[in-house]
């Protein structure tokens, strides 16, 4: 018989802006973030198997834990749970979006996972069990979920979705070096303590507006990320990509997430094209990737042999 499989397909994410508060007494900063998903994406497939297992592949796949603590071997149980399931699953994850790059590749990983594991089970979780399942997982995987553009508040879990004209054309400069997500943070915390102004909606009327227009001059201006500076305190090489991308007419530039990935835009798949090469010939990124957004969320690609 041929092997039954689900392939599912989730994207990576770029934080247009990212607004940080004061870290709050349950460990947490309130966040307001605009998402966009963007068109450099993780497959999951999932194959029947005696217990849950995962696999990875692709780009820095050996980075990847393959153990209890991978997000997916998590969303994996997370749905088992729910759904009363006593089966297992073979989790192959293709890696696209860069290891611990500030674009959420993890969690585009739960995300396809919970998708997967629902349509291989065939549990018929409601998207609204999936989205609290996601939320359960981490703050980004809401977001892998639903994809397109959207604000994120709480933790960046708490979604509305964003409408956004017309497609956006990136350029990224990737490093093979990770930043750790919580200790750029903590480095934000020494920079700023109980000083840090709690964000509020109103501080991105200009970027939500840009978005509205579907223009890219505009929201290159109004790009913003509050935990730019703490990555650069921590990964000081981070300012040649940002140099980079500046010089070679970028519409706008920011670290993504956390990093130590930088995002570039661009005026045009052409212009993105040029930024990623001036990326290359500059020598300051490992890897360069382009891509368009806003894009889907986690969606099954093929569901059969």
């Amino acid at each position: 018989m041929p092997e039954r499989l689900v392939r599912v397909r989730a994207p990576g994410k770029v934080n247009l802006s990212l607004r940080v508060g004061p870290v709050q007494d349950d460990g947490y900063h309130p966040l307001i973030t605009v998402f966009q998903a963007v068109s450099v994406h993780e497959e999951v497939v999932a194959r029947p198997a005696d217990e849950i297992v995962v696999t990875a592949s692709g780009p820095q796949a050996e980075l990847v834990p393959t153990d209890s603590s991978n997000l997916a071997v998590r969303a994996a149980r997370l749905v088992a749970e729910r759904a009363g399931v006593d089966d297992g699953v073979h989790l192959e994850l293709v890696k696209g979006v860069p290891v611990a790059g500030g674009m959420a590749g993890g969690s585009a990983d739960a995300a396809a996972a919970l998708v997967a594991c629902d349509a291989l089970w065939g549990t018929g979780l409601s998207r609204d069990d999936l989205h609290e399942l996601a939320a359960a997982l981490g703050s980004d995987v809401p977001f892998a979920l639903l994809g397109h553009t959207a604000v994120g508040q709480g933790r960046g879990h708490l979604l509305t979705p964003a409408l956004a004209r017309g497609e956006f054309h990136w350029a990224f400069a990737v490093q093979d070096r990770g930043l750790s997500t919580a200790a750029v943070y903590a480095a934000y915390d020494d920079l700023h303590g109980d000083t840090a102004p709690h964000p509020t909606e109103r501080d991105d009327v200009p970027l939500m507006q840009a978005l509205l227009a579907g223009d890219a001059v505009a929201l290159g201006k109004a790009l913003h990320n509050d935990l730019q500076t703490a990555a650069l305190e921590l990964d000081p090489a981070l300012a040649e990509p940002l140099a980079v991308a500046q010089d070679a007419g970028a519409l706008g530039v920011v670290v993504s997430g956390s990093g130590p990935t930088v995002a570039a835009l661009a005026r045009s798949r052409q212009h993105a094209t040029a930024l990623a090469a001036a990326f290359t010939a500059a020598g300051v990124a490992d890897r360069v990737l382009t891509a368009t957004g806003p894009v889907a969320g986690a969606r099954v690609v093929q569901h059969g042999d």
